[in-house]
């Protein structure tokens, strides 16, 4: 049980507006969305995270940054959400996914480039900072616009852990699980 009582439908009409925007038609809202929107200060600085569109990463760039994200903070809320929504689009095999969780940046099944975005953020999460060659591998396969979104993404989705993990909240019916 969450720590604080999601919103129940139905929902004021300007709520219920928002959770259209970011819902697929028809799905009911997350948790973590109802949860925050009971606070309408809380749900409009998530809202105006501006991280919930596509950004200049690939679909497959960005769902890695986020799992990996999310698996450093042990947030297997927002993890199973991902991989349960994206991991087929993004075209993420299971053992990719698997990787997110249980393995090091130079996991076989990642590419060059992949290896340098996780470990990437890596080094955010343990450290707040890239060194000179973390950065620099990064730098040769990701533009500068690109690696800002990783680290917005890295923040974004570290506050979004504190949200599920401090607030304890059920996982969804629909998500995927951690690994053992």
């Amino acid at each position: 049980m969450s720590r604080i009582a999601p919103l129940e439908p139905p929902y004021p009409q300007q709520i219920q507006e928002q959770f259209d925007k970011v819902m697929s038609s028809g799905q009911p809202p997350l948790v973590l969305f109802r949860t925050i929107a009971t606070s309408e200060r809380a749900y409009s600085k998530l809202r105006g995270g501006g991280l919930l569109d596509r950004g200049p990463l690939t679909l497959r760039a960005r769902e890695i940054v986020i799992d990996r994200t999310c698996a450093l903070n042990r947030c297997e809320y927002e993890w199973g959400v991902h991989v349960a929504i994206f991991q087929q689009p993004a075209k993420l095999t299971d053992d990719e996914v698997r990787a997110t969780v249980l393995e090091g940046p130079d996991a076989a099944c990642w590419n060059e480039a992949e290896q340098a975005l996780i470990a990437a953020v890596d080094a955010l999460h343990h450290h707040a900072t890239w060194s000179d060659i973390e950065f620099a591998a990064l730098k040769a396969h990701y533009s500068d616009d690109q690696i800002l979104e990783v680290i917005q993404l890295c923040g974004f989705y570290r506050t979004i852990a504190y949200f599920a993990n401090g607030l304890k909240l059920p996982l969804e019916p629909f998500s995927a699980r951690f690994p053992d």
